[in-house]
């Protein structure tokens, strides 16, 4: 009998296998592929540019495949990174055995693999954001014995023809969120990439239209979210990218344009990439306390408040990000946190904290009998402010930084006091309150001076490099944004212009 956990999994190696991704194996790779007709084989990898790259191979026989799936393959390092001089270029790229999926896209079957890097001497590429990522994981749990997992809400556009789309039922400016068809045009879209995504390993939550949509002479604009369930770092970041691909794989077909830039145009909802967290210890959630937000929970808010301008260097790297992080809007522009509060940069969302959520479902179905379970566990913070330009394994390596770096303060538990907010600071009432909080930085510029203030931090335990600070820093400034929102108000040729310079971002 096959386990209850691979049942039901919609991906087709888990099914065949039957046995949950993290126990694959070589052999296992080489059974699927020999008893179901996989003809070729796709190496991943993600570039400088935040875009999976691709490495295709025609299985001649066992001893091929094998090879493959052992030894990796030989790249150019130095077309893949800027930094990464030609004299000194090549790289490997190894499979990861758990991250394998059938391509959904290839008429000729197909299996698509995830890698990482590893330089000349065959150790992890330290340069490479993964390698940084799970050292900063694995510098947390060694400091403070907790885990971090996360997930990330995509947002994204579909851009379509006007021309080409019914609009007999049109949705109401702005007015998106969570609407259905006839009123959206896409859902079938989201529902096939959802699937897709699944078959791939990614453990999806839901998927929704969002808030923004809107026309212009030309094209009909439609946001929509997939959101994730949380879990490791790297396989949370290994599926946004997949994601991300499949999108556009769809988009194409559908003869539509998905883009996750932060920002489309002035005046209409941005798309970020909002990351939840939780923390384990023992394998068990630690984020609820006496019914209430933990005190661990709250500590690890006031890391991730206390460096949350240098972040936004991983998290908002290009300037239309800037575009979306303007006061009165979703999108946050001051260091707080709040539960239930999106005004805020730091969110608690309504997580089932109190013991009588658990009877709801008694409420809605008079005849359920089971015993009732505690869903405490599905409590997590959300950070706000990230958008699609993060490169994702760096991102989620601040964040790990940010939380070990909160656990360690003598007085985290005075900066979540101080840095909590149970109002909307928007709102005229509450003026005096908005002026006692920091503001994130408003530019890539102003994010690199956090970055290289706050660089302490970062480098801490060996997590970040001195050098791969300053590269991140210089990279931010060559951008000369600073005060770009005030140079390009009312320019909205000028808006459409850095617009589209981005519109293919990550």
């Amino acid at each position: 009998m096959r386990p209850s956990n691979v049942e039901l999994n919609p991906n087709k190696l888990v099914q065949y296998l039957n046995k949950p991704a993290s126990e694959f194996t070589k052999e296992d790779i080489m059974k699927f592929v020999k008893e179901n007709g996989i003809k070729m084989l796709t190496f991943r990898y993600v570039g400088g540019d935040g875009r999976l790259k691709a490495l295709a191979f025609v299985i001649r026989d066992e001893e091929h495949l094998d090879n493959l799936l052992s030894a990796g393959e030989r790249v150019d390092g130095s077309s893949l990174f800027t930094y990464i001089e030609a004299d000194t270029s090549d790289l490997y790229v190894l499979p990861k055995y758990r991250t394998a999926f059938v391509n959904p896209f290839e008429e000729i079957p197909t299996l698509d693999i995830l890698c990482s890097y590893f330089d000349k001497d065959g150790t992890p590429l330290k340069s490479a954001s993964e390698t940084v990522m799970k050292k900063a994981g694995q510098v947390l749990t060694e400091k403070t014995g907790y885990e971090l997992q996360a997930m990330g809400e995509l947002e994204y556009y579909i851009i379509a023809n006007k021309d080409e789309i019914n609009m007999g039922f049109p949705a109401v400016d702005q007015r998106g969120y969570h609407e259905s068809n006839p009123f959206t045009k896409f859902d079938q879209l989201r529902k096939e990439a959802m699937m897709y995504i699944s078959e791939a390993g990614g453990k999806i939550k839901y998927g929704h239209s969002e808030v923004g949509n809107f026309t212009d002479d030309k094209y009909y604009y439609e946001q929509n979210e997939i959101e994730f369930e949380t879990d490791t770092l790297e396989n949370s970041a290994d599926r946004l990218l997949i994601a991300k691909w499949m999108l556009r794989m769809l988009a194409e077909q559908y003869g539509v344009m998905a883009s996750f830039a932060p920002k489309i145009t002035v005046g209409k909802a941005g798309s970020g990439m909002h990351v939840h967290m939780k923390l384990l210890k023992d394998g068990k959630s630690v984020m609820v306390e006496n019914g209430d937000i933990s005190n661990v929970a709250k500590r690890a808010m006031a890391g991730l408040l206390d460096i949350a301008a240098g972040i936004t260097a991983f998290g908002n790297r290009i300037p239309t990000s800037y575009l979306r992080l303007v006061p009165h809007q979703e999108a946050p522009t001051n260091i707080c946190w709040g539960d239930r509060n999106r005004s805020a940069l730091v969110r608690v969302p309504l997580g089932w904290f109190a013991e009588e959520s658990s009877k709801m479902v008694t409420l809605a179905n008079p005849n359920y009998n089971e015993e009732l379970k505690s869903h405490s566990y599905k409590s997590t913070f959300e950070f706000r402010a990230a958008d699609s330009s993060a490169d994702i394994y760096l991102l989620f390596a601040a964040f790990a930084v940010a939380i070990r770096h909160g656990l360690e303060m003598k007085n985290a538990l005075d900066i979540a006091k101080k840095l909590y907010i149970n109002v909307n600071i928007f709102k005229d009432e509450h003026k005096d309150r908005l002026a006692q909080l920091e503001h994130l930085p408003a530019s890539c510029y102003e994010s690199a001076q956090a970055l290289k203030k706050q660089k302490d931090i970062f480098t801490q335990y060996g997590v970040f490099t001195e050098g791969m600070i300053n590269d991140t820093a210089k990279g931010l400034e060559a951008l000369d944004d600073y005060q770009l929102s005030e140079r390009l108000y009312g320019k909205n040729e000028e808006i459409r212009k850095l617009v589209d310079a981005y519109i293919h971002i990550g």
